[in-house]
């Protein structure tokens, strides 16, 4: 026994599945099991072609929704200038901004990596700037010659 649905189909309701096939042989369309968890089975009559069309589309809807995160990154030197450091802090702005996270990072050349402070320094203070625009999601953590930190855009409320 199946529970049958269908948008011109006449007799609707609970039945046997032989009975079912017929009636949708009857009406040239296909008999697609819906819910079969369901206590009877829910089944509907159905252009199957059709309904996998329908089925497609709402996921490419689904996927066009989503929100894709790009990540751009930022580097600085453990002895970064001023200059230098308000110009990378002005791009880092547009790109929170525009809703992408940041990747900030000082790379540490040769003997520099003994000033692993300065780095930290720099990234802080590059944090703090930012503070109005993005949050700190991962604070500076040093892997081999660099020191990462990433500062992902604040919610904004509409």
């Amino acid at each position: 026994m199946v529970r049958v649905v269908g948008e011109n189909v006449a007799e609707q309701g609970i039945m046997p599945i032989e009975q079912a096939i017929k009636l949708a042989e009857q009406l040239e369309m296909d008999l697609v099991e819906i819910s079969p968890t369901a206590k009877p089975p829910v089944c509907k009559i159905v252009d199957y072609n059709k309904f996998l069309f329908q089925q497609k589309k709402k996921n490419k809807e689904l996927k066009a929704k989503a929100q894709k995160v790009s990540i751009k990154e930022i580097r600085f030197g453990p002895n970064v200038d001023d200059h230098d450091f308000n110009f990378k802090l002005i791009h880092a702005r547009k790109f929170l901004s525009e809703g992408a996270k940041v990747k900030a990072f000082v790379f540490f050349k040769g003997r520099s990596i003994l000033f692993k402070d300065r780095g930290t320094e720099v990234l802080l203070r590059f944090a703090v700037e930012l503070e109005e625009v993005g949050k700190v999601e991962q604070m500076p953590k040093l892997e081999g010659k660099r020191m990462i930190m990433f500062i992902s855009p604040k919610k904004t409320k509409k």
